[in-house]
């Protein structure tokens, strides 16, 4: 071989070499896009492999709030959130499953299933699509949300809502001691089916922002019976004993409501000092940022007014 054809057959070794490697790092970035699209969230039962971007999403309870503040599309939604009026606009094309409803949830198509541990069938929904559930109250409720930006891949905008919420709900709270004053007391009752309960500081309804985010005070008696438990059950007619100097009453609209015009009822001391404000119980239910928001809101009309 003539010694001027070397450099020639060098040039194109190196050619074929740099394509050769170009060719390989475009794999490799194939690769990691095709990675991209998943991310691992370490659940209470394992690390679950999620979409990183989930566009179809299945929540058989409680969290639906959670998912819509975080702007990812829900296509399936439980009774419950069906029925509240703060979600209606975000909901208006999913639709009411259970995690019994297997064909129905098979149709959704969903990429992700967000629920409550020790459901039935969760074994089954794990072979529709990555499936994560919670266990209710087994970390708190600013804390849940976080959970779920977790799993949806939006850790850093969940923890910026809760950064700011505790300061809102906080400086609400000092406003509100300061007017009705810092030994007033304010009770969380419902009445469901005809029985009325009285919760404690983590159970929906407004008891998380009132008992934890703004430190108002929470009866005795209710401390002593709902506290632990999360909710008690009463007897209409003993209400007084749990009533405090405000008490926050959730009804349900569809039901039988008509015990408020019984002497019983009107004789509580917050009624009679207009101290007891009636919440819609389908848009007070609920502990999920959009929830929690109306809350603070009604909380801030009625007790600053």
């Amino acid at each position: 071989m003539k010694k001027w054809l070397l450099p020639m057959f060098m040039m194109v070794a190196l050619v074929l070499a740099a394509c050769g490697n170009k060719e390989e790092k475009t794999d490799e970035g194939s690769k990691e896009t095709s990675s991209a699209e998943t991310i691992t969230y370490q659940s209470e039962t394992g690390p679950i492999e999620v979409p990183a971007d989930p566009k179809r999403v299945v929540v058989l309870s409680s969290f639906v709030g959670d998912l819509l503040q975080l702007g990812v599309n829900v296509v399936g939604v439980d009774s419950w959130a069906a029925k509240n009026p703060n979600f209606q606009d975000d909901i208006k094309d999913a639709v009411v499953v259970e995690n019994t409803d297997i064909e129905k949830i098979l149709e959704l198509e969903p990429d992700l299933i967000i629920g409550l541990s020790g459901i039935e069938n969760a074994d089954k929904l794990a072979e529709i699509a990555p499936t994560v559930l919670f266990t209710y109250g087994k970390v708190d409720y600013l804390q849940q949300f976080i959970e779920i930006g977790k799993v949806v891949n939006k850790e850093k905008e969940a923890t910026e809502w809760v950064e700011d919420f505790k300061t809102r709900a906080a400086e609400t709270g000092t406003k509100i001691k300061e007017k009705i004053g810092e030994d007033a007391t304010v009770t969380v009752a419902e009445s469901f089916n005809k029985q009325l309960y009285v919760y404690g500081d983590n159970w929906g309804r407004g008891t998380e922002i009132l008992y934890q985010a703004m430190g108002l005070n929470m009866p005795e008696k209710v401390k002593q019976d709902a506290l632990k438990p999360g909710y008690f059950a009463i007897s209409q007619e003993v209400l007084g004993e749990y009533a405090g100097d405000y008490v926050i009453f959730s009804m349900f609209q569809d039901q039988d409501n008509s015990f408020t015009d019984a002497a019983w009822f009107k004789d509580l001391e917050a009624v009679k000092k207009g101290q007891l404000f009636e919440v819609n119980a389908n848009a007070f239910y609920f502990n999920d940022p959009i929830t929690l928001e109306y809350q603070l809101d009604f909380f801030e009309e009625k007790f600053l007014q």
